[in-house]
């Protein structure tokens, strides 16, 4: 089968845009991580071509070069967001998806069709010993899964064929590397089962995997149908889907215990569907690209500006413009026309990106695939600590985020980078320590008390400076609240000082706190606000912003 990538390339496309799609993807199939020397092995670039590419990605905050190898970065997922964003059911459906997992105690997913396979935009997952490992973004083929007969349903006589090159060209499954390669090659029996399971789908209504994927592994699907008909019919707008394991329910009692349950939840997605009407417009975006003249400046020929701006040109869709004129696009980047014409032409050619009928373009669930399901795991640890490293580095200072318990009586230490000195802060990860008495606590206390939760029961005092007072230490953590930032002298242990600032979600609620903590001789009270507060306050701003970016359609654990 060829692929767009394979097929011939149009003469207007942008081939440095191609090669940093390329290098994206390899990262992503690489679970997000790989060293330069196997980026080139991998992309069958040049090693100078490589470096160019990963400066400039590393210059839009999308990787991160830590010696010789390359990390995917959270500020990536803006792309996959766009395209959520754009597409609106994870937005709009993700929550009854949570409340039927939690309803049957089992994982729930939504995916969307994606060419000859699906690929999931949600994911509500249990924690088990033996949980599903899908994230979203990932694709699976569609003739292994309880959603593929649901949209094969919906194909053309150019669908099926296309489905029928590719099983020729893969009939191991190699390509899709989320799910586990098939032992020996597919053969004609598997076509026809695959036709005979699209069939059934067509008639009931609904699809079961049974074990396809993976020995244990049973689904059941439902298709959410769109609220915009084709005549009187009504496609797919997504599949939900209830996934178990076979220790738990065979797929005869999915389909006789769940399968009602799946499709009355169904039904209230599309009630909701139906009901909700199109976001308005809203502001358009504007010279989104206008930073890269500066970059280019700055970091001069290792800069791929024609790779930056192609970029761009994806952010420029969102909720209330998931459809976009070619006018439209150049106006939201701040691009010529050409330029965005040439850009669009690439995306067009790598799937990326199709056109919907009057002149307009929109983004596939492809965009999904350019570093989303690695990152779509990551937590706030992970977000934080090339963060953490970064700041160490500046002020000379160990550096430590922390959470609050479930209690409220002690904060864990969960992301940490010590500085090399003779004397320094020991605390390893996991450590906790009473709240009341560390600037970590106050700051994440200051924010709890808001809405009048008790404080800490047991203020024993730990040195002879420590508050011990009720009054007073809500007092302190008014004054904590309403500066901005916590400084503990003395409290916990005599000769620590350590100053704190808060790490805020989406919402603004503080959910952790960033803090550097050294011997009494080395920063004064007054160095402390002056010196060290600023460098701290721009860290939690970092940290905030790749947070706001990975969470705004994926949990983001804080541990």
């Amino acid at each position: 089968m060829v692929t767009p990538d394979e097929a011939v390339t149009p003469d207007e496309a942008v081939t440095p845009l191609i090669r940093g799609i390329t290098v994206l993807r390899e990262l992503t199939e690489a679970d997000g991580t790989l060293s330069l020397s196997g980026l080139e092995r991998a992309t069958r670039l040049a090693r100078s071509t490589v470096d160019r590419i990963t400066a400039t990605l590393a210059r839009m905050g999308y990787v991160r070069v830590d010696g010789r190898d390359v990390h995917l970065s959270p500020r990536l997922m803006e792309l996959g967001n766009a395209y959520l964003a754009a597409l609106r059911l994870p937005a709009l459906l993700a929550a009854r998806a949570d409340a039927l997992a939690d309803e049957l105690d089992e994982s729930v997913s939504l995916a969307v069709a994606d060419r000859d396979g699906i690929r999931f935009i949600h994911q509500a997952t249990r924690r088990r010993a033996m949980s599903l490992s899908f994230r979203i973004g990932d694709l699976l083929p569609a003739e292994r899964t309880a959603p593929g007969p649901l949209f094969a349903t919906e194909w053309t006589a150019t669908d099926w064929q296309r489905w029928r090159e590719r099983r020729a060209a893969d009939p191991r499954d190699l390509s899709f590397t989320a799910v586990p390669p098939r032992k020996y090659g597919a053969d004609a029996r598997d076509d026809e089962m695959f036709v005979s399971r699209t069939q059934e789908a067509a008639a009931n209504g609904w699809a079961l995997d049974d074990q396809l994927i993976e020995p244990g592994l049973v689904a059941v699907s439902v298709p959410v149908r769109s609220p915009h008909a084709v005549g009187e019919h009504r496609p797919p707008a997504c599949v939900a889907s209830v996934v178990s394991h076979t220790s738990r329910h065979t797929a005869h009692s999915l389909r006789t215990t769940l399968l009602p349950r799946l499709r009355a939840a169904v039904t209230q997605m599309e009630q909701e569907l139906d009901r909700t009407p199109p976001p308005p417009p809203g502001t358009p975006p504007s010279n989104l690209a206008l930073w890269t003249g500066a970059s280019k400046q700055r970091l001069g020929r290792d800069f791929i500006e024609s790779l930056a701006r192609g970029l761009t040109v994806l952010t420029a869709f969102s909720e209330g413009r998931p459809e976009l004129t070619l006018t439209e696009v150049a106006q939201a980047t701040g691009l010529a026309r050409a330029t965005a014409r040439r850009a669009l032409i690439t995306y067009e050619h790598l799937d990326l990106v199709t056109p919907t009928g009057d002149r307009t373009f929109a983004l596939t669930p492809r965009v999904l695939s350019l570093g989303f399901p690695p990152l779509s795991r990551t937590t706030l640890p992970d977000i934080a600590h090339p963060h953490l490293s970064d700041l160490t580095s500046r002020i000379h200072e160990s550096t430590s985020l922390a959470v609050l318990s479930e209690s409220g009586e002690e904060i864990q230490y969960t992301a940490r980078v010590a500085t090399g000195r003779v004397m320094s802060v020991n605390i390893t990860l996991g450590t906790r320590l009473p709240a009341y008495a560390t600037a970590l606590g106050r700051v994440l206390l200051a924010d709890r008390t808001i809405g009048q939760a008790p404080l800490p029961q047991d203020l024993r005092p730990l040195t002879p400076h420590t508050i011990t007072d009720k009054e007073r230490l809500t007092h302190t953590l008014a004054s904590v609240r309403s500066q901005g930032y916590a400084l503990v002298d003395e409290e916990l242990e005599e000769g620590l000082r350590s100053i704190a600032v808060p790490i805020r979600d989406r919402s603004g609620r503080v959910v952790a706190a960033l803090n550097t903590a050294m011997h009494a001789s080395r920063h004064s009270l007054r160095e402390c606000v002056t010196d060290l507060l600023p460098e701290l306050t721009t860290t939690a701003t970092r940290i905030e912003a790749d947070l706001h970016t990975a969470a705004r359609f994926t949990h983001v654990p804080l541990t």
